[in-house]
């Protein structure tokens, strides 16, 4: 199964990026730092999905080869207004993208303090974690910038961003369920959804 990408309004009417794939953890080989390690996981696991899942997405294009990526869209658009808007989006992405590793540049020397407190240094391990989620989006939301990207419209995602406007609950639930099922996102509520 190919990963498919998506560009899409979110219940506060806030674009939102995300992947097909599934949502997956940064690993360390070491064994030494594995039990700091995984309480930073789920610590970090505590982030809202939609956050979590954009983070992922830009990281996932690290992975692809080609020149050209497809992006599914609401279609009510045109093509050259969503390009702009998408263009515009990385862009804001990539600033907040280097405030965060700045700041947790400065952060980090401080979380070794840390080691004077018994037991596992979680904050260090939370900091190092968000730092290379952070590192890894950077660089995807780099590449992305280069890559071509092809804007596919979807008839449930502009069923979606129409249901926002008129703002029936019930019908957004039904729609997000259509989507689940058409594009394998099991997370789709989390996501796009309160």
């Amino acid at each position: 199964m190919t990963m498919k990408f998506f560009f899409a309004c979110d219940y506060k009417q806030k674009h939102r990026y995300f992947s097909s794939a599934s949502l997956s953890h940064v690993q360390l080989k070491s064994s030494r730092w594995k039990e700091s390690w995984e309480v930073a996981k789920k610590k970090l696991m505590l982030l809202p999905q939609r956050i979590l899942r954009q983070e992922q997405a830009f990281g996932n294009i690290l992975k692809l080869k080609g020149k050209k990526i497809q992006v599914f869209y609401s279609g009510r658009l045109k093509e050259k207004r969503i390009k702009i808007k998408f263009y515009f989006f990385l862009q804001k992405q990539r600033t907040k993208h280097i405030f965060f590793l700045i700041g947790e540049t400065i952060l980090l020397p401080l979380s070794g303090l840390a080691v004077l407190i018994p037991g596992p240094n979680v904050f260090f391990g939370v900091l190092a974690l968000l730092m290379i989620t952070h590192w890894q989006a950077l660089k995807g939301i780099n590449r992305l910038l280069k890559k071509e990207q092809e804007f596919i419209p979807s008839l449930l995602l502009g069923e979606w961003e129409q249901a926002i406007d008129s703002k029936k609950e019930e019908e957004l639930h039904q729609i997000l369920e259509k989507i689940k099922k058409e594009y394998n996102l099991n997370n789709i509520h989390k996501i796009l959804w309160k």
